[in-house]
C-alpha cells in the first residue's frame, strides 16, 4: 500500500498537482529575453550581447515645437550581431516635411554604415479613439519610407479592447509590427491581464514590451495567438532601476 501510495504522490507531483504552482508576478529579468529598447539616457547593459533585435531611440518631436527633429543618438549604433531599429518619439502628428525627410536620411545613414537596420518605430501614444487619423498619418509616412524598411509601432493595451476594429484593420494594412506597452512610468500597469485576454483578435502582428524589473506573470494562451511575435523589454539603468520620463 505505502508502495502504491507513493507512486500516485509522484504522478501528483509530475503532473503539477503535488503542490501550488506559484503564479504570482515575478520581476522581468532581462537575460531571459533577446530583444530590448535602448533609451536616451540608458547605458547600454550586457544583456544587449545576446540581443536578436534592438530598439534604439534615435531623436524626437516635441509637440512644442514641431518642426524640429531633435536628434537624442549622435552617434551612429554599433550592433552587428543584431537587427537595429530606428525609433522616434512623438508627441505631435503634426510635424513638417522637413522633420520627416531628416528621420527618413538618418534611416539612410544607419543604413549606409553598414548597420542592420530593420526600419523605422514610430513612438506614439495614440489615444484608442484616434486610431483613423494616426492609421491616415502613419500611411503617408509609409509611403514615404523605402520598402526595405519596415514600419514598427508602439501601442496601448487598450486598443486591444476598446479599438475601433476598422480602425485597427487600417493600421493592420500599414504597419509590420505593434508593440504593445504593459508598463507605464517605471512599472507594470494593474491589471494587465484582463487587457491581454483580448488580443486574440488583434490584427496584426504584435509584441509585448514589458519594462526590465516589473512584475509579470506570462498567460498560458499566450504563445497559441498566431499574431503574437514575442517581447522587448524596456532596458533601465541597474543602480536605480528607473526609466528616463
Amino acid at each position: 500500500m505505502a508502495r502504491v501510495l507513493s507512486l500516485f504522490c509522484a504522478i501528483l507531483f509530475l503532473n503539477g498537482c503535488g503542490e501550488a504552482v506559484d503564479r504570482s508576478p515575478q520581476p522581468v529579468i532581462a537575460e531571459r529575453y533577446d530583444a530590448f529598447w535602448l533609451w536616451a539616457g540608458v547605458k547600454p547593459q550586457p544583456v544587449l550581447a545576446q540581443a536578436k533585435s534592438i530598439y534604439i531611440l534615435a531623436g524626437e518631436v516635441r509637440a512644442d515645437d514641431p518642426g524640429r527633429f531633435r536628434l537624442l543618438r549622435p552617434v551612429t549604433p554599433v550592433a552587428p550581431h543584431a537587427q537595429l531599429w530606428l525609433v522616434v518619439r512623438v508627441e505631435t502628428l503634426d510635424w513638417t516635411p522637413q522633420v520627416q525627410g531628416e528621420i527618413l536620411n538618418l534611416a539612410e545613414k544607419w543604413n549606409r554604415q553598414g548597420r542592420s537596420l530593420a526600419g523605422v518605430q514610430i513612438d506614439f501614444d495614440s489615444h484608442t479613439r484616434n486610431l483613423k487619423n494616426y492609421a491616415a498619418f502613419l500611411r503617408t509616412f509609409r509611403k514615404d519610407l523605402p520598402s526595405r524598411y519596415q514600419l514598427s509601432i508602439t501601442g496601448l493595451l487598450d486598443w486591444s479592447a476598446n479599438g475601433d476594429p476598422s480602425a485597427l484593420s487600417d493600421l493592420a494594412d500599414i504597419v509590420d509590427e505593434v508593440v504593445l506597452q504593459t508598463y507605464q512610468g517605471r512599472e507594470t500597469i494593474p491589471g494587465y491581464e484582463r487587457w491581454l485576454a483580448k488580443l486574440d483578435d488583434l490584427p496584426m502582428p504584435f509584441r509585448l514590451g514589458l519594462v526590465q524589473g516589473g512584475r509579470w506573470h506570462e498567460p498560458e494562451n499566450l504563445n497559441k495567438i498566431p499574431n503574437f511575435r514575442g517581447f522587448v523589454i524596456f532596458l533601465v539603468n541597474s543602480t536605480s532601476r528607473q526609466a528616463p520620463d
